[in-house]
Parts: structure tokens; C-alpha cells; sequence
């Protein structure tokens, strides 16, 4: 029986990756060596991570104004990095709390100095996205979470600012054009949209460095790992690997134009079937809100669920149950996910609410 992965992260990977992947796991580009087993600092290694680097600078359109850089730790691990190297302990910085993942940064930044809420959207259970806020005049920046990957919203516009804008990225980087140099960090955990898990990667744009009065650690500080390349320890070597494949493969299909043609079209067929299906399945986001890469949404008898989810497992649906703190459904899509694996999905949606109508 044919899978399909709407895994929120580790998700799907393209084809092709997986092969190269694979391959290179035995012998890496003729060099006799597995992938595996090749030193970091060789050229071997050395070319993987240069090509990765201006692969991101190149999706994104940036010039030297930025650097990008490959670290261990998932996205959490920035929760502290950031203000740890942004936020001096007298200073403040605005955080925008859209869901699950905006609150624990929050709560980390507050470790290192002020945090201000300048808007939050847990009054609907993170339903909708608060576009209504001032930023403090001397905020050392404004931290958002750009899809909200548990609750399914996404800011579709960027607000305008005039502090840095720190944005975690993890769950729709790569998936959209977009004005980048409106962002003076951006991170994101590789699983999702650019590879597999273990490694983090960021962009920086150099000249909001250097400004915390704070001794920062060696290995959190983020001048450090540019002035050594990102190799300043032994990096996650096979998953720098993996998002270099997978970076290649998004600009072979047509870069950022391409991926977020392809998200429209997933997210539209996924939502205008929720919509037809409304006496039957019901999503609670502001349409204007809806996420492109996680659509969350519920049965609207809660005795449906657990027969729904049945069915989307015997039909190897993998992955469609909502996170532990909001259940329902959960369908996320993100770039290597083929618009055939939503179409099967929206069959199986009026199948069942055909015969449980």
C-alpha cells in the first residue's frame, strides 16, 4: 500500500534526495569514503558546507551583508541563542506569542533580559494571527514564529518595523518567495521543509552582532561559528549533507516561485474541501490566516474522530493526527509532499463524510 507522509516533522523528503542520500551513505562522490566517515575539515566536507551556505544566500537573495550558518539543536536551541547573543539583560525585546512555539521563546528570552508581548492571539486558542500591536521604540528586535506549525496559522504579510525582525522559520523556509533582507535572523530546524533532523540553520545579517555586554559562551556565540566557517566543533555532518541535496532540488524545480505555486495548490484543494465538507469537518482558523503548510482542522461530531483517523491510517494516511495539546487533524504540506498525496486524502474526506453524513 502506497504512504502518504503528512508527517509535521522529521516529514518528507524528495525522492531524489532520499536516493542520493542513500548512495552517498556507501560512497560519497567517488571519494571511496562513506558520507558518513569523512572528516569535517577536509575539502571533501568543506565544499558541502560552502555550497549549502550560498545555496541558502542564493534562494533567498541575499548578499554579504549576510551569513548563513549550520549549527547542532533544532530550533529550540535559538529559543536561548538568540537573545543570548541579541538581548542585553537591561534591554527589551518584542515578541509577537502566536502559539506553542512563540510562547517557549518567550519564556527563554525572559531569562536574558525584557520581554515585551507586544501581541498575542491565545485569547482564541492561538487560532488567528494579531496583527495589531506596537513595538516598543527601543526594542533590540521583534521575534516571530512565521508558521505556527501546531495550530496551523502563518503570517501571510511581514509587518513593518523599524527594529530588527528575528524570525523562526522552521516550518515554511524555503516555501515562498520573500523580501529576506526585511530580516535581520532568520532560523529554523532543517526536518520540516530543507532536510533532516539534527542541524539548525541560520541567517544573519552581520551588523546586529557584537552589541550585547554579556560574556557569551564560545559555542553560543554567533561570531564565533562565522569566523570558524560553522565548523567550529564537529557539525551534523550527514544532515548538512541532506539539506545541501535537498536545497539543490528546490532550485532544480524552480526555486521559491515554484515551491509556493505548489503549496497554493495543496493548500487550496485541502481547504476549499474542509469548506464543502462543513457539516462534517470544521477548521477553526481565520481563513486569512490558514496555514500553507499545516492545515488543522476537526470533525465536527468528536465521536467522528477516532473512526476518521482509523480510516486515514488503513489507507496509509501517516501522520494526520493533530498535536497532543489541540487533537483533531492535522495535514501538513510541505514542499516535497506531491499535490497526488492531498488529492487522495480529499477522496477519503467525502468518502466519509458521504457515509457519515
Amino acid at each position: 500500500m502506497k504512504k502518504h507522509n503528512f508527517n509535521s516533522g522529521p516529514s518528507i523528503l524528495p525522492t531524489i534526495v532520499l536516493q542520493q542520500a542513500a548512495q552517498a551513505i556507501q560512497e560519497l562522490d567517488n571519494t571511496g569514503l562513506s558520507v558518513l566517515e569523512i572528516g569535517h575539515r577536509t575539502p571533501f566536507f568543506i565544499a558541502i558546507m560552502e555550497e549549502a551556505k550560498s545555496l541558502v544566500k542564493e534562494l533567498m537573495l541575499l548578499d554579504d551583508a549576510y551569513e548563513v550558518l549550520f549549527l547542532h539543536g533544532g530550533a529550540t536551541t535559538q529559543f536561548m541563542q538568540v537573545p543570548m547573543n541579541l538581548l542585553n539583560q537591561t534591554a527589551t525585546a518584542a515578541y509577537c506569542d502566536d502559539g506553542v512555539w512563540g510562547s517557549k521563546a518567550v519564556k527563554e528570552a525572559s531569562l536574558f533580559g525584557n520581554v515585551a508581548v507586544v501581541a498575542s492571539s491565545k485569547d482564541k486558542n492561538y487560532t488567528y494571527i494579531n496583527k495589531q500591536f506596537s513595538i516598543p521604540e527601543q526594542a533590540a528586535y521583534l521575534h516571530i514564529t512565521t508558521n505556527n506549525t501546531v495550530e496551523g496559522t502563518q503570517w501571510h504579510s511581514i509587518p513593518e518595523t523599524n527594529v530588527p525582525i528575528v524570525a523562526d522559520m522552521s516550518s515554511d523556509i524555503f516555501s515562498r518567495p520573500m523580501n529576506f533582507k526585511q530580516f535581520s535572523v532568520i532560523y529554523a530546524g532543517a526536518q520540516k521543509n530543507m532536510g533532516a533532523a539534527g542541524v539548525n540553520v541560520l541567517v544573519i545579517k552581520k551588523e546586529i552582532l557584537g552589541k550585547v555586554n554579556r560574556p557569551i559562551p564560545a559555542i553560543m556565540d554567533y561570531q564565533k561559528h562565522i569566523e570558524a566557517g560553522s565548523l567550529m566543533n564537529t557539525p551534523p555532518v550527514f544532515a548538512v549533507y541532506v539539506a545541501l541535496l535537498t536545497l539543490r532540488w528546490i532550485k532544480a524545480e524552480g526555486g521559491l516561485v515554484e515551491m509556493e505555486k505548489r503549496s497554493r495548490e495543496k493548500a487550496n484543494l485541502l481547504y476549499s474541501t474542509i469548506d464543502a465538507l462543513s457539516d462534517t469537518f470544521t477548521a477553526h482558523v481565520a481563513k486569512e490566516d490558514r496555514s500553507f503548510m499545516n492545515a488543522v482542522f476537526f470533525l465536527k461530531n468528536p465521536t467522528h474522530e477516532t473512526p476518521f483517523l482509523e480510516l486515514c491510517k488503513e489507507n496509509g494516511m501517516v501522520g494526520v493526527k493533530g498535536y497532543r495539546t489541540v487533537g483533531g487533524v492535522r495535514v501538513s504540506m510541505y514542499n516535497a509532499l506531491p499535490l497526488e498525496s492531498v488529492a487522495t486524502f480529499t477522496e477519503l474526506m467525502k468518502d466519509f463524510a458521504q457515509k457519515n453524513s
